[in-house]
């Protein structure tokens, strides 16, 4: 049992306020996961064309020194912001280019998420305890995907929890488990793809990843998800400009959808979503078994 939140905003006059309404609903979700949390948010990019990496490294990894070694590797500035354990580099530089200098410079380094409009965060903890450490209710955006995981089908590390970020400006979440998981995933590696778990989420995260680097719109890939993939599942997704939720034939994960003035959410359940503006005015329902929903910007 997991939890899964999402606020994909209509109304620009409330994306100051995405982190402040994203963390209540966060936080509703802790009763159905304890372990970890996770939350990525897209905001428009200052500069178009730059990569912004968000980085986990060890407490005391001197990120100034890494962003100035970074752009001397890659022969552009570099500039870094820090928060906790993770930081987010931001540079023009050609991602392949940035991989292999971020390899030389800082070998433990993580990089968790990456693309021109998305930085992400995710550690162990209560919901509250990680908005509080990475002063999430101050952030801006257009969208937001959260998750709340009880583990599994895995180990509680970082590394394990969600939200899965295969791709750039690509986020997916999951609540639920995937039965045929491990034989997708054989055959993902012999297609090239690399794995950094042993999580089910991240075996459909790369399959929805590898349809949309093959030409897949988003719904198309998330149709070939419901084709492939066996279990009891609901799926939270986000790219730059779109927001999607699906879930399986049985459709017994909980997921409610809130249409409202200004913004479309999504969580496990109404409660987290009660306190948004404007929420008696929604349209709230239920996708149904199979259902693709998706929203753009």
């Amino acid at each position: 049992m997991c939890g899964i939140v999402g606020l994909h905003l209509t109304d620009p006059a409330l994306e100051p306020r995405l982190g402040e309404l994203m963390v209540p609903m966060l936080d509703a979700m802790c009763p159905r996961g304890p372990d970890s949390a996770g939350i990525a948010i897209y905001d428009d990019p200052a500069v178009p064309g730059r990569l912004r990496y968000t980085v986990r490294g060890a407490q005391d990894t001197p990120w100034d020194d890494v962003a100035s070694r970074l752009a001397m590797a890659v022969g552009t500035p570099v500039e870094v912001s820090v928060t906790a354990l993770h930081a987010v580099l931001s540079t023009t530089a050609a991602e392949p280019a940035v991989r292999r200098a971020l390899a030389e410079i800082l070998p433990a380094g993580v990089i968790i998420g990456w693309g021109e409009a998305l930085w992400i965060l995710k550690d162990l903890g209560t919901p509250a305890q990680i908005c509080e450490r990475y002063g999430i209710a101050k952030a801006r955006g257009y969208q937001g995907v959260g998750h709340t995981r009880m583990a599994t089908e895995s180990a509680v590390t970082i590394d394990h929890s969600h939200p899965f970020a295969p791709a750039a400006d690509l986020t997916v979440v999951h609540n639920g488990t995937f039965s045929n998981y491990a034989t997708l995933r054989r055959r993902l590696i012999d297609a090239g793809e690399r794995f950094e778990t042993d999580n089910d989420t991240e075996v459909v995260a790369r399959f929805i990843g590898r349809r949309l680097a093959e030409g897949d719109d988003l719904t198309e890939a998330l149709r070939q998800v419901l084709k492939e993939f066996d279990g009891f599942y609901t799926l939270l997704v986000g790219t730059r400009d779109e927001f999607a939720v699906v879930r399986d034939a049985f459709a017994c994960k909980p997921l409610v959808v809130a249409e409202g003035p200004g913004y479309v959410a999504v969580a496990s359940e109404y409660h987290a979503m009660a306190g948004l503006p404007g929420i008696e005015k929604a349209r709230v329902f239920e996708p149904k078994p199979e259902e693709i929903s998706t929203w753009s910007r």
